[in-house]
Formats: C-alpha cells, sequence, structure tokens
C-alpha cells in the first residue's frame, strides 16, 4: 500500500497543508487566508480559534482532493514562523490573541537589555540578539503591561506548537522554534532559570513546555482532530520545525557547504554549522532540525511581503491574465523596465527594518518620469538588495557557496529570481515543489515513522533540485553601483528614525 504524509505550514497570513508521496511528488494542496488583526500601530495578531479551524480545513480539503485513505497516512508534521508568541491560557483557552513575527509592540525591551549589559551577560548561551518579536520580549512586555494575562499563561507556544497542541493534546516546545525565543541555553539545549532572571521574568520557566526534536513523535491525532481533520485518529504527529528550518531541509541543506536564502514576508538567508558564530557578524543562532548542527541565520521582515502591499495599495485595475492573476503582467512590467535608467530606490520597511529598529518604507529617488513600472521594480531590487545585506553578513565568516539555493514566493517570478542571481552574484538554484515548507514537515513525517532513517536520505528520496539561473555580469555591475546608493540612501534615514513613533 502507497504511503503518504502531509505537511503543514503556518506562515504570518497564510496556512497551507499537503500531502506528499514518499518520492517527494505534491498530490494535494490546500490553503486558507487568516486576518492580521492590527489593533495599534505595531501589532500583528490573530485570533487564535479561529486559526486552528482553518488548519483543521486545510487538512480536510487535502485529504478530500487527494482521495487518499486516511489508512494511508503515515503521519504529519506541522511547521509555521518562528518568533511571536501563541499564548495558552491555565483556563483552557487562549491567553490573548496569538502574536505574530512582524508585531512590534515590545521594541523598547531589546534595547533597555542591550543598554543595562543584560545581552551581553546572557549571549554565550542564548547566541543570537534579542528581537521585539521573540517570545523573551513579548512575555516581558505582557508582564510589564497585562499581568493578569502573563500570570494565567499555562504553555508559551509557537504557532505551530499551538497548532500540534491542538491536533494532540500534548505539548511540546520542538528545539528548532524555541532555541530562537530567547528563553534557551542554545549551546546545552535547554531552558536556564538564570537567563530568565536576567530577564526579569522568571515565572516563564514553569510555562514552558519539554522539548522535543523535529523527526520525533509528539503525540497522535486526537478523536476531536480526527472529527474535523479526516484523518484517523491515533495518525503519528511529529515535532515539526520552524519553517525556515523547513524549507532549508526541503532544499536539501544537509551539509555546511550550502546555503539558502527564502524570500517571503521574511528575508531568510542562512546555513548550517557544526558551532555557532559568536563573534557578532550574525544575529541568530539556533538548533537545526538536524541535531549537531546550528542554523546560522540573517533575517529580517524586509522581503516579498512588501509587494504584497503595493499590488494591494497601488496597482488599481491593472489587467490580468486568462487566469486572473496579475502576477505575469507585473514581471512584464519589471522586465520590460531598464534597470539602468531607473534612479527610484525603496526601502522594504514596511513590517520591520535591518538597518535602524524604528525604520520605514519609503520610496527615494521619484520624479514625475517614474510611473507604476518604476516603483515595481524598485520594490523588486529593494527586497534583493535587502537579502544582500543579510548575505554579505553572512559571508563574513564563511566561504561564498557554489550556489545559492532560494525559496518563497519570489522564486514563482523568473524575473526575480534572475534578479537575485545578478544582485547576490551567484547562480540561483530553486526546488521542483510548490509548497516547500510543506514538504519539509512530511520528510519529518517521514523520518518519524521510520521511512527514512534521517533527513539525508529522505532528501535523496523526495528532494528534487531545479537548473541553476547564473548571473548576468553586465547587469551585476549595474546593481553593485545600485547597491551602494541603496546603503547610502538607508544610512542616511537612519539619523531621523528616532524622531518617529512606532
Amino acid at each position: 500500500m502507497d504511503q503518504y504524509a502531509i505537511g503543514l505550514d503556518n506562515g504570518g497570513t497564510v496556512i497551507k497543508a499537503a500531502l506528499f508521496d514518499m518520492e517527494g511528488r505534491e498530490l494535494a494542496v490546500a490553503s486558507a487566508q487568516t486576518p492580521v488583526l492590527t489593533p495599534k500601530p505595531g501589532y500583528t495578531e490573530r485570533d487564535m480559534e479561529y486559526l486552528w479551524q482553518c488548519n483543521c480545513r486545510c487538512v480536510k480539503e487535502v485529504m478530500e482532493k487527494s482521495k487518499v485513505s486516511p489508512g494511508q497516512v503515515i503521519g504529519m508534521a506541522v511547521c509555521g514562523h518562528g518568533k511571536g508568541l501563541y499564548p495558552w491560557g491555565k483556563d483552557g483557552k487562549p491567553a490573548w490573541n496569538g502574536i505574530v513575527s512582524t508585531d512590534g509592540r515590545a521594541w523598547e525591551y531589546p534595547q533597555k537589555w542591550k543598554a543595562d549589559g543584560t545581552h551581553e551577560r546572557i549571549y554565550e548561551k542564548t547566541c543570537q540578539d534579542i528581537m521585539a518579536c521573540q517570545q523573551v520580549s513579548l512575555l516581558a512586555w505582557f508582564k510589564d503591561y497585562h499581568r493578569d494575562v502573563y500570570d494565567n499563561i499555562r504553555w508559551v507556544f509557537s504557532v505551530k506548537d499551538y497548532i500540534r497542541f491542538r491536533l494532540t493534546g500534548e505539548a511540546y516546545c520542538e528545539a528548532t522554534d524555541i532555541s530562537g525565543s530567547g528563553l534557551m541555553d542554545v549551546r546545552n539545549a535547554r531552558f536556564d532559570k538564570e537567563i530568565l532572571d536576567a530577564l526579569g521574568i522568571s515565572e516563564v520557566y514553569e510555562k514552558l513546555a519539554p522539548v522535543k526534536y523535529s523527526y520525533e513523535r509528539c503525540g497522535s491525532i486526537s478523536e476531536e482532530a480526527a472529527r474535523l481533520t479526516g484523518l484517523l485518529e491515533g495518525t503519528p504527529v511529529a515535532g515539526g520545525m520552524f519553517d525556515i528550518d523547513a524549507c532549508a531541509i526541503a532544499l536539501d541543506i544537509t551539509t555546511p557547504e550550502r546555503m539558502c536564502t527564502i524570500a517571503g514576508t521574511w528575508s531568510i538567508n542562512e546555513y548550517i554549522s557544526r558551532e555557532p558564530v559568536m563573534d557578532g557578524s550574525v544575529a541568530m543562532n539556533s538548533l537545526y532540525a538536524i541535531p549537531g548542527y546550528y542554523l546560522v541565520e540573517e533575517c529580517s521582515a524586509t522581503s516579498a511581503g512588501n509587494l504584497e502591499w503595493y499590488l494591494k495599495n497601488c496597482m488599481g485595475n491593472e489587467p490580468v491574465d486568462a487566469d486572473g492573476s496579475i502576477y505575469d503582467v507585473i514581471n512584464d512590467m519589471v522586465q520590460k523596465t531598464k534597470s539602468e535608467e531607473c534612479e527610484l530606490y525603496f526601502l522594504p520597511f514596511l513590517y520591520a527594518s535591518n538597518a535602524h529598529p524604528l525604520g520605514k518604507g519609503a520610496f527615494v529617488g521619484m520624479t514625475l518620469f517614474h510611473q507604476k513600472n518604476h516603483m515595481l521594480r524598485a520594490v523588486y531590487e529593494g527586497v534583493a538588495y535587502s537579502h544582500k545585506t543579510h548575505i554579505d553578513r553572512l559571508l563574513a565568516s564563511r566561504e561564498k557557496p557554489e550556489a545559492i539555493r532560494m525559496a518563497g514566493g519570489a522564486v514563482n517570478s523568473p524575473v526575480w529570481v534572475q534578479m537575485f542571481a545578478d544582485i547576490l552574484e551567484s547562480p540561483i538554484e530553486t526546488v521542483k515543489v510548490r509548497e516547500l515548507g510543506a514538504l519539509g514537515c512530511a520528510m519529518a513525517a517521514a523520518v518519524a515513522a521510520g521511512v527514512y532513517a534521517d533527513y539525508e536520505e529522505a532528501a535523496d528520496k523526495m528532494v528534487h533540485i531545479s537548473e541553476k539561473v547564473d548571473p548576468n555580469p553586465e547587469m551585476a555591475e549595474i546593481y553593485r553601483k545600485k547597491y551602494r546608493k541603496y546603503r547610502m540612501v538607508s544610512q542616511a534615514l537612519d539619523t531621523v528614525w528616532d524622531e518617529f513613533s512606532v
């Protein structure tokens, strides 16, 4: 009997479920949009109960589309956006809305902890900079501003740990996610009371569930979840992982020589290493899905999500393709607009900045000459420049790879992929699958079920790399000059952001 696994990917705004066979073929996909709530500037939240129901509907739709028997599903796993906070209450229901990784309400805490020396004291253990959207900052914010909520929290969850908890009724913190929370002694893969004491949130220690790894079994589908999803009660559920780990696993990032970039809402740029990079050149070291490796990461919410904002707010009644899509139209607009004739720069800081912590999105250099096509090209270029900022930091501590593997929404645009190759001055490789994060989860489920011994074997069978896209030397030279100007614009505006509120 054929065997199948389900991957469930919870991004910042969209949920996707996909069913795969053991050769990595994608048989069915379902998705759901979950509204982002913005009760105040800088706040981004989601209704946790609605989120759970959407996950169930996506799994059920995948089962119905695929016509696969529930008895053929060997297991499933969940991935999701990292950071943020999904608190489960002692009263058996969500303690607050889920907080998404683009949230900036706790921006003052990283600054305070850096200024008073707390960050430096705990850095040897946490191996990462502190960010406003991490659990550590958000929990400190709740303690100061909503003590009743803070005291009611039973479990501190990331989004995927919350969804897995609802699927199984068992509470765990999976290692890849929780090691990026600022709450963990990453070197020793354990929670540390001294870290929490230093941060003034010692009470959190009792709110942290046991740690599991991505390929470990973390319970099974409950009676309620079976009814809502169409799966069999007792179907195994693996730990799953942070979505950037899931994408890396699905890109066969199983050796330190490889590097990948993921262009979604977040600009994620990463490779794996036997040792964390502790010289201050990178922002984040976390535990990788493969034991014995650290994920060395440079990231910010400065990527392709900026294009979605532009399309929603600035494109108006543009013509669309026969299938109702605007993406071929805008790719054609960008391709026909010469970069060397477009001295317009876009800072992709609508969600967050990778320069100044209060940095905002901006078009700089606008004149009467510029039209929508120029603005679109500036958005495409600005996103790629932001990725280059991170990748340059990563390359300060390692050799340049032979090629960079790329994932995320931007890979659906051949124009954008070529632009990344030109700007990064590196060949780009992509993977022949639509839902990369879900594939990484399916690989975790396959390893947990014993179909494959480890991720290396799973990747050999389930990952299929596309041909390389090589950089164009002429365009690389043009972009090199424009990137220097982009950096000058960003640095110049750093001098004014302190005058802006969140």
